[in-house]
């Protein structure tokens, strides 16, 4: 390691600044030490700001377009249907602990979002949310999977069903879930050998997405007083908590990185996106369903359709082209023009008493350096992340209060956070200014002294350091 200091590296999905920073910092004294102590300031996400791609793209330094990765499932060919869930076999490119694995800097990873199935690595890894069950393979080594189990009783990657009516036992699920996260996080840090440690807590995402509307004034089913007003609050205070107990456990000169993949905020409601395209003749059904419907469950006339959307926290809009799809309709002479005329009606779509939503709809190529795999050819945020995308057809409206895919209070936004500090030492408490995700793997990288690879899209800071300024 040529005497670098360790570094850990705690992700907490979802977290936004408004809360860590700003409304709950005397709360958090665990997190708010290590920001006054350090260097800290909003880290903006990627295009989508979603879970996967977005862990991807930091530990890489590589844009979602490079990955071929465009949210949790994407399109495999230009078959219609064909859609498969993101794994790690799709990330073809190095993620930091390959290139530290090749320097001899040993890594253990915990729960990093993309990393099952587990692929070998210098270290050892115990994959994340995506993993099917304790049955799975989910540990490299192999043999490291048992020990998990016989440490930690029923361990959990995720909180199962976050998005239900029952609170009561959503609550229970988070605690339950993180205690066991924690858990083996100390128990991996205290008992294996390692110079870069990183795990990530997806309990802070399922939280906010089961009760934001419960704790924020602002949410249109906020009720003041409500049983579980607190619960957001007094559950970042045990992750605080666990925090705490994990950093006693190393030695006094590690470096720690808190981050997050993106931020949260509330969510006002739901657009029909293509109930909108059907409206509007760009999709068309050979029967409307009776009840509401997925769109994987349409019946689509392919043939008289120009074009079809994914929902989501924020939209994929495919266009049917002649020459790609089976039964193109667009002809590539007229794509460009397709899309404007798309893009200019979405935008267009109001609220639901008649006013602008700022909504933001991007051509993919403006957005990544490359496009890899098979693209979205419109990606949509409904008020700028305002508004979710349901994809689901049935409603008979444009405007929907509910998700159609059960119970879900917040959507994402583009800024989570980074602190940067050293267990041991006070660097000054720097309040940086906005930083590209993508700058992430740069700095973890440079605390070891290795360069970023040509591809990097970011570049590397520390707490001594003044943030870099990005157009």
């Amino acid at each position: 390691m040529g005497g670098h200091p360790k570094l850990l590296v705690i992700g907490l999905d979802s977290a936004p600044p408004a809360l860590v920073f700003d409304r709950w910092a005397n709360d958090l004294p665990a997190l708010s030490r290590l920001a006054r102590t350090g260097l800290s300031g909003p880290l903006e996400s990627t295009h989508p700001p979603i879970t996967i791609p977005a862990w991807s793209a930091m530990l890489s330094s590589r844009d979602p377009g490079e990955l071929g990765c465009y949210g949790f499932r994407n399109r495999v060919s230009y078959q219609y249907g064909a859609y498969a869930l993101a794994t790690a076999s799709d990330v073809r490119v190095d993620r930091v602990w390959d290139i530290l694995g090749r320097h001899g800097i040993r890594s253990v990873l915990l729960g990093v979002p993309q990393t099952f199935p587990p692929a070998p690595l210098y270290g050892e890894m115990v994959s994340c949310f995506l993993t099917p069950s304790l049955d799975s393979q989910f540990t490299y080594p192999p043999s490291l999977r048992e020990e998990v189990c016989r440490v930690v009783r029923e361990y959990l990657f995720d909180v199962e069903g976050f998005r239900t009516p029952d609170k009561v036992g959503l609550l229970a699920r988070v605690y339950e879930k993180t205690r066991k996260h924690f858990e083996l996080a100390r128990y991996l840090i205290s008992s294996r050998p390692w110079d870069f440690f990183m795990t990530v807590e997806m309990g802070t995402d399922r939280i906010q997405h089961g009760f934001w509307r419960f704790m924020d004034p602002a949410h249109r089913k906020y009720e003041a007083g409500n049983p579980f007003e607190q619960a957001i609050r007094e559950y970042y205070q045990y992750v605080d908590q666990e925090l705490s107990r994990l950093l006693a456990l190393i030695p006094e000169d590690t470096r720690v990185l808190v981050v997050s993949d993106h931020g949260a905020k509330k969510m006002e409601g739901g657009i029909c996106v293509n109930e909108w395209l059907i409206r509007e003749g760009y999709l068309v059904l050979q029967e409307y369903p009776r009840t509401v419907t997925r769109p994987d469950g349409l019946a689509i006339d392919w043939a008289r359709t120009t074009a079809w959307a994914e929902g989501g926290y924020y939209a994929r809009v495919f266009l049917n082209v002649s020459g790609r799809e089976p039964e193109g309709r667009v002809s590539p002479d007229a794509y460009d023009r397709v899309r404007d005329e798309l893009i200019q009606g979405l935008r267009s779509i109001p609220d639901p008493d008649g006013r602008p939503l700022d909504t933001k709809v991007y051509r993919p190529e403006e957005l990544y350096r490359t496009l890899r795999g098979v693209p979205p050819d419109l990606l949509v945020y409904f008020g700028d992340l305002a508004w979710r995308s349901v994809g689901s057809v049935g409603m008979r409206q444009l405007h929907v209060e509910e998700n159609d895919t059960g119970p879900d209070d917040s959507n994402h936004d583009w800024h989570g956070i980074y602190i940067m500090a050293e267990t041991g030492h006070d660097l000054g408490g720097l309040t940086s200014g906005v930083r590209p995700l993508y700058d992430i793997a740069p700095t973890i990288l440079a605390h070891f002294g290795l360069a970023p690879q040509p591809e990097m899209i970011g570049r590397p800071f520390s707490p001594s350091a003044p943030a870099s300024h990005r157009e």
